[in-house]
Formats: C-alpha cells, sequence, structure tokens
C-alpha cells in the first residue's frame, strides 16, 4: 500500500511536471529561433539594401559591413546575382545552419542581385539542450523530493493500519493480550477501538475457560486419590474373587481418571501464554528423554534408536520444557502399540527451514480416518492405546508444537506402524521473523 501511494504521488507530480515545463519549453524554444531568424533577417535587409543603391559607396558599405559581420558572429554572407533570386525574402533551416536570402530592389522595381547571410545554428542547439537538460534535471530533482514526501505522508497515513496488522498478527499467533493504539484518523481509530473491545472479551472468555479447566482438575485430583485408597482398602479386606475383579476394573476407571485429570490439567497449562521460545540443543534433550524411557522399553525387549546426522550440532526454537513433554507423549503412546521385539525409532533430519524429529513405531497403526481425528481432544482410537488412554496425548502434542511454530502430522511408517512427525523452526529461523 505504501508502494502504491508513493506511485500514485509521483505520478500526480510527474504529470503536473509535464503539463506546466513543457509547454514553456516549447514557447521558450520557438522564441529563441524566431529572435534568431528575426536578428539575421534584419541584417540581410540592411545590406541588401545597400546592394540595391548600386553607386561605389554603398557597394564599399557593403563589404565592410559583411566582413565585420563575418567577424563579429558565425555567420558568413554572401551576395548573390539577380538570377539566383526569385525576388522573394526566404529563410530556411537545416544542415545546422539558417540561410535567410533577402532579394535587392533598386528604385523601380527592378531586382539588381542577393544578400545572403548563412548563420550556423550550432550556438543555438546547445542553448536548446541547455534548456531541456535543465529542465530534466529540475524535474528529476523534483520527482525525487516528491518520492521521499510521498514516502514520508504514505508511511504516516498507514501507520495505523500497520498497527492494526502487527496487532492482528499477534493475535493470531496466540497472544491474546495483544492491542493496537488508537490513533490516525477517525475510522481507523473506530476500528481499533472494535477490534480491542472483541480482543479483550475473548481473551477474558478463554482465560475464564482455563481457569476453570485447571481448577476444575486440581480439584478433582484429591477425591479420585482417596477413592483409590478406598478401593485398595476394600481389595485388601475382601476374600471374594468377584470382589476383588469388580474392585480391579474399578481401580482401572479411576487411574484412567486420574491420568484424564493430569492430562486436562497439562492441556490447560499449554494453551495458556506461552513463554519466549529459546534455542535448545536438539541432540543433547532427544538423547536425555531417550535415557529416560529405554528402561521401560527394555522391560518390554523393546528397542529405542536414534538415527539422523547431528552435524554442526543444530537447535531448535521450542519454549522450555515444550519438547520434553512433547516426546515423552509421543514414546509413550509408541511404546504401548509396539509390540515386544520390536523397535522404536526416533529420527532426526535437519533441513535449511526445519528440523523434522519423526517416531516411528511397529504397531498396528492407524487408518486414514483414525489418523484426521487423532489429534483431537478426548479421542480415542481401537488400538492399543485407546483402552487405557486418556485421549489428550496427541491433543497436547499438538498445542506444544503450534505454540513453538512448528507443525505435527502423522504418517504411515514404512514396513507398517504409525510415524509422528513434528517439524520445528531451526535456532537461526529466529533472525529472519
Amino acid at each position: 500500500m505504501i508502494r502504491q501511494l508513493i506511485v500514485s504521488y509521483v505520478l500526480l507530480v510527474a504529470v503536473a511536471l509535464t503539463a506546466f515545463t513543457v509547454p514553456v519549453a516549447f514557447t521558450l524554444t520557438a522564441q529563441l529561433r524566431g529572435d534568431t531568424e528575426e536578428s539575421v533577417r534584419r541584417e540581410a535587409r540592411t545590406m541588401a539594401l545597400l546592394l540595391a543603391d548600386g553607386d561605389a559607396a554603398s557597394r564599399a558599405a557593403l563589404t565592410r559591413m559583411s566582413e565585420a559581420y563575418a567577424a563579429e558572429t558565425p555567420g558568413t554572407v554572401a551576395v548573390l546575382p539577380a538570377s539566383a533570386t526569385d525576388g522573394r525574402t526566404t529563410a530556411r533551416w537545416g544542415d545546422g545552419a539558417l540561410k535567410v536570402t533577402v532579394p535587392a530592389v533598386a528604385d523601380g522595381g527592378r531586382t539588381v542581385g542577393a544578400v545572403q547571410v548563412t548563420y550556423p545554428t550550432s550556438d543555438l542547439t546547445s542553448r536548446l539542450w541547455a534548456i531541456w537538460g535543465f529542465r530534466a534535471v529540475l524535474a528529476v530533482g523534483v520527482l525525487a523530493v516528491a518520492a521521499g514526501l510521498g514516502a514520508l505522508v504514505a508511511r504516516r497515513l498507514t501507520r495505523p493500519l500497520r498497527q492494526l496488522n502487527e496487532m492482528a498478527s499477534r493475535f493470531g499467533d496466540g497472544d491474546l493480550t495483544a492491542r493496537s493504539p488508537v490513533t490516525g484518523p477517525p475510522e481507523t481509530q473506530q476500528l481499533a477501538r472494535t477490534l480491542n473491545s472483541g480482543a479483550e472479551r475473548l481473551d477474558i472468555l478463554i482465560d475464564s475457560q482455563r481457569i476453570f479447566v485447571a481448577d476444575a482438575s486440581h480439584q478433582l485430583r484429591t477425591p479420585l486419590t482417596a477413592l483409590r485408597l478406598s478401593l485398595d482398602n476394600i481389595a485388601d479386606g475382601a476374600d471374594d474373587f468377584f470382589v476383588h475383579e469388580d474392585v480391579e476394573q474399578a481401580t482401572a476407571e479411576v487411574v484412567r481418571m486420574s491420568r484424564l485429570v493430569n492430562g486436562l490439567l497439562v492441556l490447560a497449562r499449554a494453551e495458556a501464554q506461552v513463554s519466549a521460545a529459546e534455542a535448545l540443543p536438539l541432540r543433547e534433550l532427544v538423547e536425555e528423554r531417550l535415557s529416560v524411557w529405554r528402561p521401560a522399553a527394555e522391560e518390554r525387549g523393546v528397542t529405542i534408536a536414534l538415527e539422523g546426522e547431528f552435524g554442526g550440532r543444530p537447535a531448535v526454537l521450542a519454549s522450555p520444557g515444550h519438547l520434553d513433554q512433547v516426546l515423552d507423549n509421543v514414546l509413550s503412546n509408541a511404546l504401548e502399540v509396539s509390540p515386544d521385539g520390536t523397535t522404536i525409532t526416533v529420527r532426526v533430519s535437519v533441513g535449511a527451514d526445519s528440523v523434522e524429529l519423526s517416531v516411528l513405531d511397529q504397531g498396528p497403526g492407524m487408518s486414514d480416518a483414525e489418523k484426521s481425528r487423532a489429534f483431537d481432544r478426548f479421542w480415542r482410537g481401537q488400538g492399543l492405546t485407546g483402552r487405557s488412554g486418556s485421549g489428550l496425548g496427541l491433543a497436547i502434542v499438538k498445542q506444544l508444537v503450534t505454540d513453538d511454530g512448528g507443525t505435527a502430522a502423522l504418517r504411515d511408517a514404512p514396513g507398517g506402524g504409525l510415524c509422528v512427525a513434528v517439524s520445528l523452526r531451526p535456532a537461526a529461523a529466529r533472525s529472519g521473523g
């Protein structure tokens, strides 16, 4: 928009310059040519009168005048016979000179000859080029000044729009506290007030929702813990097999509900205002999480392998703790669906614009319909994780990765199983944003 305003302003000034300067230059050119022609005609008429007198004194005066004219001006004088003229005064521009021919008419109307003055126009052409060149340089200078002033005016006019755009960008990135200054003309001020008011109401509603989810989840943890202790006491004091079976089923549901409450707490914190992303060493972070999960995997005979090139020790932009939670959730799901004796592969691929962290298992995988819903909250698939999972693990993964400016996707793993691909921003990308 700024560029369009500057171009419009410069075009307007250019049209004004053309409308006023070019006609003046043409008029001045015509005036100089007319003055030059009139001056040469005057000199030629004077010398023609001397030629028409015919006496010796007049011819001597003509000779002296011709020599003086040639010495003081770039022009030359030639005396032509009567046969070389048709009795009319002529002026011809061309071949780099102005030629003016004036007949010498004696008493009685008889033409006795003619005087021809040849005046070179090189000086006149130089003056005309100087006139046009000066106006061209002046026009370029005026247009440059107009472009500079136009840029200042355009930036001043569009500043409220840029502020609104900045506010909208921050709001779209998840910063619900973003507000726009109420500046500029009345129209943009009204728009800024409307957007600020809507953002404030939305911020309050989402804040209230987060507080409710967090408080409810936190308050539910205590009675769930008490309920599990009570079930354990019942199981310890009962000898009936069927009572034990019922208590185990109830305990399993309590455990699942506890996981659900904990997942809600994590999701509520993830949806809160995120901290600034930092450059985190990818290899050290991944190896640290794998060292935590390898003992649990070895109990099942599952191998966790790390693949990828870590040349240059790549770093990614992420909020502290986010990538740890992402890996924990993805590895937990992968371990639950992996049959004994299989391998979970953690693969790192470093590109120019992104770093992809993939976790591939050899479990049953997902259908396309299941992959399209796997990131939905509380959705549980029909696989192994569906029986005991809370349905919040992948939802938390997507929320955390999105907060850090990355993406999360599900793909089929080569040879069967599921691939969870997390794309993150390399640390160098911060300078370009």
